[in-house]
């Protein structure tokens, strides 16, 4: 346990817990010493604090201390897996496509076992690469293809990341807690299953005021019921929640959860709690029909008829299977609206502020003249002040793009990152209503914003997308919400992608489209396409009980198109959620820069690959007005053909949902600092020099060494904790 939640804490905050020091002093200079260059070979550093404090204990605690962290941070980059190359001398001596495919023709002829099967095939006249021996599998060994490359040189531009110092690790663990507990936007399955580890490590500890968000209850009131504290419970749904974690099932409540068996003292403690929340409310009774199926199935487990002192719960059982009517408080809405009654739909929605923010669009285009329109924006500031900021701040992203411009087209991306694009066929929201409702969503979210002192501000996080959901992103480093813009800075760009199957023969293709300006197709690098003006591909791996990876090189300079869109297509096998372990990222290099195929202080971005389809697009790469590159980040996943994905095949529907997405423009920290600006007593632009002497407010992409004590600091890693509750 304790090896686990120090090793959230550092991935989570960069800070490393500080082990006890030793009251005469420690010997742990050389030791710390010998930990930074190692961490160096990784792209990871020590903080001259961090060092100076690790010299001070035993050596034999830094040795451990390194042994675990160097663990921790080669999988956050994806060092902790061997990444060989198909053809071993990659980037160099990628063969001709059509050349190679010749060779693997003429290498099976030459194969007695192979000869009378291919010669059966090609008299069909279909031949399919993977029946070639030579075609699909490594054919040489990892130390092999290390010895085929030189030594990285080093490079002004490798990243380095900056490990800083924490304190104990209970009070690493407890802020941690605090915050992901705390949050005021949904967490991802990575940090959901985190903040589980985190609850149950201090279930009696400090809590935070607030769960705002209800699948984080859920897991906190599984650690809670296991400890035997009192449970978190306003709606029945909470019960619900709860179940389904109990099951390991989806908190979420998106997939049907197979409930499994429980004890009577975990059926009392569920049906006691959902007993008192509807005897306090009989009216959340009208939440269950949105949920009947899963409640039916609960039931099954609970046998609520066994415990005749809770008919309220009883009753809950009885609305999911029809017996009793509970009408659900959007039925009500819907009722009112079908009749036409918008003004009456805004009033009734005033009692659940974020319902009537999400449905403000639809009242305000369903209004019928100016009295119905200046209801439903009276209905709208009555309820403002009493919605989470994270309503706020989606309704204003809403705002800004709802210009109505004829031929646009709407972009879905549900809360799994699936995506998919329609036309827009919504008349315009007038000016001055959008005029309007962004001054009072942006007094609102101004009022609530921290008092930020002294503000400092790294310009480069201002094109950061603010994290309203943590479903926009994903685990790993370097990793941007969906719709940030982050620039790239270097001549070579190599994407990597590795995938370890669970039990089938499992075949991704990492593929590279280029797009010009007008998104039509210029090239392409994949399997089918080896080599192109603009790089070339590592080889096509094609089963991974091992694990595998492939690589595309990109130099920038050479690029003909305004796009690059690389992408990860599952041809056979296990999808992005089967396979053992599945991640992609970036790297940058020098054109001189030598090293092997992946070399983890030339990561910039890495990032899990766990999502629904069978396509994944993690981002895309835009040329700027002046030339530059820069990456925006996507998130997504295509649903795809059920087998043989290509990116020949999906260039079209790509080049779609990125002009949709291109055409919209995200809420990024831009926004808050620009409102958090006015009410500092300072802003600061960060440009790397010396902090300034007390406590400041820093909003940037990473924390600078020797900040003030009692300073703030805001980076991707906490960027939720900016969004005011």
């Amino acid at each position: 346990m304790v090896h686990a939640l120090e090793r959230l804490v550092v991935r989570h905050t960069r800070r490393l817990p500080l082990p006890a020091a030793s009251a005469g002093g420690g010997d742990g200079a050389a030791a710390a010493r010998q930990f930074d260059a190692a961490l160096m070979s990784a792209g990871f550093k020590l903080s001259t604090g961090l060092l100076e404090e690790l010299s001070r204990r035993p050596r034999e605690t830094v040795l451990a201390v390194a042994a675990r962290t160097l663990d921790t941070v080669r999988e956050t980059v994806g060092d902790h897996v061997r990444h060989n190359v198909y053809f071993i001398d990659f980037p160099a001596g990628v063969p001709d496509t059509v050349d190679f495919w010749r060779r693997c023709v003429a290498e099976a002829l030459d194969d007695d076992t192979a000869r009378p099967g291919l010669l059966a095939r090609l008299r069909d006249g279909v031949l399919d690469l993977l029946t070639l021996p030579s075609y699909g599998t490594y054919r040489h060994t990892y130390e092999r293809m290390l010895a085929a490359h030189d030594e990285l040189v080093a490079a002004a531009g490798d990243r380095l990341t900056v490990l800083h110092p924490g304190g104990t690790l209970d009070e690493e663990a407890t802020a941690l807690y605090l915050s992901l507990a705390g949050s005021t936007t949904p967490l991802g399955d990575e940090h959901l299953r985190d903040l589980a580890l985190l609850a149950a490590h201090r279930p009696d500890g400090p809590q935070p005021e607030e769960i705002p968000v209800r699948e984080s209850r859920a897991v906190v009131n599984r650690a809670r019921l296991d400890a035997g504290a009192p449970l978190l419970l306003d709606t029945a749904t909470d019960v619900l929640r709860l179940a389904c974690a109990l099951s390991d099932g989806d908190v979420g409540l998106r997939e049907p959860t197979r409930f499994r068996a429980m004890s009577r003292p975990v059926r009392r403690a569920l049906l006691g709690g959902l007993d008192a929340v509807v005897a306090e409310a009989p009216a959340k009774l009208g939440d269950v029909a949105e949920h009947r199926e899963a409640w039916k199935r609960l039931g099954e487990r609970l046998h609520p008829h066994e415990y005749p002192r809770w008919p309220h719960a009883a009753e809950v059982f009885a609305v999911a299977r029809g017996e009793k009517k509970a009408p659900s408080f959007d039925s009500r809405v819907e009722e009112l609206l079908g009749r036409g009654d918008v003004a009456g739909a805004a009033a009734l929605l005033t009692s659940a502020p974020g319902r009537l923010l999400r449905a403000l669009d639809r009242l305000l285009r369903a209004a019928d003249g100016p009295e119905e329109l200046d209801a439903v924006l009276a209905a709208f500031e009555s309820a403002v002040p009493r919605a989470s900021g994270r309503v706020l701040l989606s309704l204003r992203e809403h705002v800004q793009n709802r210009a109505g411009t004829a031929g646009e087209r709407r972009v879905f991306v549900n809360r799994l990152g699936a995506a998919w694009v329609t036309a827009d066929t919504r008349p315009p929201l007038p000016p001055a209503v959008r005029e309007r409702l962004r001054a009072v969503l942006d007094a609102e979210t101004r009022r609530r914003l921290p008092a930020p002192g002294h503000l400092l501000v790294d310009p480069a996080v201002l094109d950061v997308a603010l994290p309203l959901s943590g479903r926009a992103t994903t685990a790993g480093i370097g990793v941007l919400p969906r719709g940030s813009v982050s620039p790239v800075e270097g001549e070579l760009l190599r994407f990597f992608t590795y995938w370890k199957q669970t039990a089938r023969s499992t075949d991704y293709d990492l593929s590279a489209l280029v797009l010009d300006d007008d998104y039509a197709t210029v090239t392409w690098l994949s399997y089918t396409a080896l080599t192109a003006v603009e790089g070339a591909h590592s080889g096509d791996v094609t089963d991974a009980p091992d694990g595998a990876s492939e690589f595309i090189d990109l130099r920038l300079g050479a690029v003909r198109g305004s796009y690059v869109v690389p992408q990860v297509n599952l041809y056979s096998g296990e999808d992005f959620e089967e396979v053992e372990e599945s991640f992609f990222g970036f790297m940058l290099r020098e054109t001189e820069q030598k090293g092997r195929p992946f070399e983890p202080r030339t990561v910039r971005m890495k990032s899990d690959l766990r999502g629904p389809g069978r396509v994944a697009l993690p981002l895309a790469f835009e040329r700027g007005e002046d030339g530059g590159w820069r990456a925006r980040w996507l998130h997504l996943y295509l649903r795809g053909n059920p087998s043989a994905n290509r990116v020949e095949e999906n260039r079209a529907s790509v080049a779609v949902l990125l002009r949709s997405l291109l055409a919209r423009t995200p809420l990024t920290v831009r926004h808050l600092t620009d409102l958090m600006a006015s009410e500092a007593t300072t802003t600061t632009w960060w440009d790397g020099s010396t902090p300034p002497d007390g406590p400041v407010t820093y909003i940037g992409l990473d924390r600078p060494e020797g900040l003030p004590p009692g300073s703030r600091v805001f980076t991707p890693e906490n960027l939720r904790d900016l969004i005011p509750a």
